[in-house]
C-alpha cells in the first residue's frame, strides 16, 4: 500500500515512511492510494471470528509486506489485549465501551499499534532515534504515554494545555518518567496542536531530531481505530437492522476511521458526529462553509478542537464533494448543561453511567433517531468515567469508584516542564 499527501497528490509514501514521519514533506496528511473493499465471505464469517482475526483483515492491506504477517498480528495481539463490549442501554440504544485498556480510554489501541509499528521499523532498518511529538486535549497524552513507555529507541514528548485536563489525565502524562517527558503549555489544545505542526516546519529542528507524530495525524495511530467498529458490528449484527454509530468528535480521527471501515464494506447505514460546544463540523453541514474556529473548553475535554485536523480526510473519501458528506455523516452540537441532564436522565432511567464524552455522543444518536426510529445504534464510551469523576459524580449524584490501576498513578508525583511558546518548544527539542 502507497500513501499520498492531501496537499500534493504526486508525492507517494510507503507505510513505513508514512508511520515514521508522521506528516509528509509538504505538511499534509498520509490517505491510502486505494481502499479494496474486502470478500463478502469476510463478513459473512466475521461474527465467529477472533477480534485479532477481524481486526488483521482489516488492516493488512494498509501495511502491506512491510510488516510481515507473523510480526503484524504479534502487534495486533498487543494492541487488542483487552474487551470491547456493546452494552445495552435502552431500546435500540446501546453502547460500544473502548475504556478496558490499560489507560480507560479508546486512544489505547492506536497509540499500541502505533508503538508497536514503529518500534518494529526502528528496530528493523536501524533509524536511530526518533522523537514522538505529540499534543493532547486529555487522552491522547496518557494512551501514548503508555504505549511508548519503554520502547527502545524513541523518546516522547507530549504537549498537553495547563488546567484543561482532567487530574487523572494529567497524572496519567506526567508520572512515567523513562523516555517519556510531559511539556505543560500555557494555552488551549488548538496552541498545543499549532505549536507541534510548526516544529514539523522547522528545518533547524528536523536537523537535529527525528521527529513524528502520535496524533491521529500518524496513519498508524488513525487507521487502527477502524477496529472499534468492526467489533462493535460483529456483536450487534444479530439485531438484524440497520446500524449507525455516534461518534463523540474532536479531532475526527476516531470517525474517520470508522468510515474506512465502511468503504472497506463494514455494511454501516450512517455515521453521527456528536460535538460539544466546539461546533466546527457541525456548521459545515449546516450551511457548506467550512470555518475554523478557537477551541472553548467544556466538561468534555478531549473534544475541545475548533479546527479538527483529521477532517481533510473525510473529505478526501467523498471526494471533496459536500452532497456526499451530508449523505454519510449527520451532526449534533451540545452544550456542558444539556450533557450533564442526559448523564443525570440516563443514569436515573437505565443505571448506566456515561462519561461526558459518552453523553454528547448518546445525544446525538438520540437526536437522530426521532427522524430514523427503525435503526439500531451504538454511541462511542470513549473513557472511563472515573477520569472525569468530579464531573460525573456532580450530574449523576452518585460517587465514582476509582479502579486500583489508577489510584496507583493519582499517588505518584507530577513532572512536567512548563513553557509558554514556541521558542520555548524548540529551546527544548534542540537542548
Amino acid at each position: 500500500m502507497n500513501y499520498f499527501s492531501l496537499n500534493n497528490r504526486s508525492h507517494s509514501s510507503s507505510f513505513e515512511n508514512a508511520v515514521i514521519r508522521g506528516l509528509a514533506p509538504d505538511k499534509g496528511l498520509y490517505f491510502p492510494e486505494n481502499i479494496e473493499k474486502l470478500p463478502d465471505s469476510f463478513f459473512k464469517e466475521l461474527p465467529n471470528l477472533p477480534q485479532t482475526e477481524v481486526a488483521y483483515q482489516a488492516i493488512k492491506q494498509f501495511v502491506g509486506d512491510e510488516i510481515p504477517e507473523k510480526e503484524l498480528k504479534e502487534i495486533i495481539a498487543t494492541t487488542l489485549d483487552f474487551e470491547f463490549p456493546i452494552v445495552h442501554v435502552k431500546d435500540n440504544v446501546y453502547t460500544l465501551e473502548l475504556f478496558h485498556g490499560p489507560t480507560l480510554a479508546f486512544k489505547d489501541v492506536g497509540a499500541r499499534f502505533m508503538a508497536g509499528s514503529l518500534g518494529y521499523f526502528i528496530t528493523k532498518n536501524e533509524v536511530g532515534k526518533v522523537t514522538v511529538l505529540v499534543a493532547t486535549s486529555g487522552d491522547t497524552g496518557g494512551a501514548v504515554a503508555n504505549g511508548f513507555l519503554g520502547v527502545e529507541g524513541i523518546d516522547v514528548v507530549i504537549l498537553y494545555p495547563k488546567g484543561k485536563v482532567s487530574k487523572i489525565q494529567e497524572k496519567q502524562l506526567t508520572t512515567l518518567g523513562q523516555n517519556i517527558t510531559a511539556l505543560e503549555i500555557d494555552g488551549a489544545f488548538d496552541l498545543c496542536q499549532d505549536m507541534v505542526k510548526q516544529a514539523f516546519l522547522d528545518e533547524e529542528i528536523q536537523s537535529q531530531r527525528q521527529l513524528t507524530s502520535a496524533n491521529s495525524i500518524n496513519v498508524a495511530r488513525w487507521l487502527p481505530q477502524m477496529f472499534y467498529y468492526f467489533l462493535a458490528y460483529r456483536q450487534l449484527s444479530s439485531e438484524g437492522k440497520d446500524i449507525v454509530f455516534s461518534v463523540p468528535s474532536g479531532n475526527f480521527g476516531n470517525i474517520c476511521a470508522g468510515m474506512v471501515a465502511k468503504a472497506l464494506g463494514l455494511p454501516i447505514k450512517h455515521f453521527i458526529a456528536s460535538n460539544n460546544a466546539n461546533r466546527t463540523i457541525t456548521d459545515y453541514l449546516e450551511t457548506g462553509t467550512y470555518k475554523p474556529k478557537p477551541s472553548v473548553s467544556t466538561i468534555s475535554n478531549a473534544m475541545d478542537i475548533g479546527n479538527p485536523s483529521n477532517f481533510v480526510r473525510i473529505l478526501e473519501l467523498f471526494h471533496n464533494e459536500y452532497g456526499n458528506v451530508k449523505e454519510n455523516l449527520t451532526s449534533f452540537s451540545y452544550d456542558d448543561e444539556v450533557t450533564k441532564q442526559a448523564m443525570d436522565s440516563v443514569y436515573k432511567e437505565t443505571g448506566y453511567v456515561m462519561d461526558p464524552h459518552g453523553a454528547v455522543g448518546y445525544l446525538g444518536l438520540q437526536e437522530y433517531f426521532k427522524t430514523h426510529p427503525n435503526e439500531v445504534g451504538a454511541f462511542l464510551e470513549t473513557a472511563h468515567p472515573c477520569k472525569f469523576r468530579e464531573t460525573v459524580q456532580d450530574a449523576i449524584g452518585k460517587e465514582i469508584e476509582i479502579p486500583d490501576s489508577i489510584q496507583a498513578v493519582l499517588d505518584k508525583e507530577k513532572k512536567a516542564i512548563s513553557i509558554k511558546n514556541y521558542a520555548d518548544l524548540k529551546a527544548f527539542l534542540l537542548k
